[in-house]
């Protein structure tokens, strides 16, 4: 379970004294923890993706934000943050590997695709999530109307 893997990573973290590691993953950990008690029940892996690709979207507006400002501390702190929370996330598709997958599940739901495009988007969103990024899975569709 990722949730177990970044326990062990936290006690590595405080065992070594990489206080930036260590924040982060008390973080994240805290994150599933609130959602497991908003729950009443563990997490299954695919919802600890969620809550981990949520909070890499909230680094990268970070990161953003603080290249906007032109402030290299956080800058920096943002992009150590994100390489530990990306290492968690299982590998992304690649654009092309995607569209195959895009693609498939477009011919396998041809009569509904037929009838209303934006309906592939849901099924799409449902079996792709943890492969890809939303956007990217939403541009690949917006481009198959094209």
């Amino acid at each position: 379970m990722i949730k177990q893997t970044i326990k062990q990573d936290q006690l590595t973290a405080l065992k070594t004294g990489d206080q930036a590691r260590l924040n982060i993953l008390r973080y994240i950990l805290a994150k599933i923890q609130n959602q497991e008690i908003a729950k009443q029940k563990e997490l299954s892996d695919e919802e600890t993706i969620a809550i981990l690709q949520k909070q890499v979207k909230e680094l990268k507006e970070t990161l953003e934000a603080a290249e906007k400002a032109i402030r290299p501390e956080l800058i920096a702190q943002a992009k150590t943050e994100l390489a530990i929370v990306g290492g968690y996330l299982p590998k992304q598709l690649s654009d092309e590997e995607l569209k195959k997958e895009v693609d498939k599940i477009v011919s396998e739901n041809q009569e509904l695709y037929q009838k209303n495009p934006k309906a592939v988007i849901g099924i799409c969103m449902r079996q792709l999530k943890s492969k890809a990024d939303s956007s990217r899975i939403i541009n690949i569709l917006n481009s198959l109307n094209q």
